[in-house]
């Protein structure tokens, strides 16, 4: 029997997330780089709120290179025993001009118990991002949740700190 690193094997998840906790705006300190998420986009945020059937609307936003607001606009659905903590997102195709993907897996691997800050990736660790209800997160608890992606797995060389400036917030 071949011994599997922990790098094949999927990350693990947080054990149980109370999704009534975890709505509302967060704000992106930092991620790993995406294809389509230009590295000059700042005051990233993310806004989750429950749609009447169950669903979760996932209500992204942005401000570009040029200072002009973004938003992209998808649907999560939380899959089944995952203790909340496994989410499908899938985005309108008319949102994707900085998302980086139409349809991919939202893991929530840490969530503090304040629901303050909260680690989120991809099975594949292909994605990161690390999330805080305030725009600013002291660097040491900034350190303390990228180590647990450390120890997942995830390679954080080309992790991007995400601006997060005193202008307002993009909101159509």
């Amino acid at each position: 029997m071949t011994h599997a690193s922990t790098h094949t094997s999927e990350p693990s998840t947080a054990p149980a997330v109370d999704l009534s906790r975890y709505l509302g705006t967060w704000y992106e300190i930092a991620r790993l780089p995406m294809r389509y998420e230009p590295e000059d986009y700042s005051n990233i945020t993310a806004t989750y709120s429950l749609n009447p059937d169950g669903t979760v609307k996932v209500d992204n936003r942005a401000v570009n290179g040029k200072g002009e607001g973004e938003q992209s606009v998808g649907e999560a659905v939380v899959v089944e025993g995952s203790g909340n903590a496994k989410l499908e997102v899938s985005f309108m195709p008319d949102g994707l001009k900085w998302v980086p993907f139409t349809k991919g897996d939202y893991w929530i691997l840490r969530v503090d118990d304040a629901y303050r800050t909260a680690l989120v990736g991809s099975p594949d660790r292909k994605y990161l991002w690390l999330l805080a209800r305030e725009p600013a997160l002291p660097e040491a608890e900034q350190q303390d949740f990228l180590a647990t992606a450390r120890q997942q797995g995830f390679e954080l060389d080309k992790l991007i700190r995400t601006p997060q400036r005193a202008a307002p917030h993009y909101s159509p």
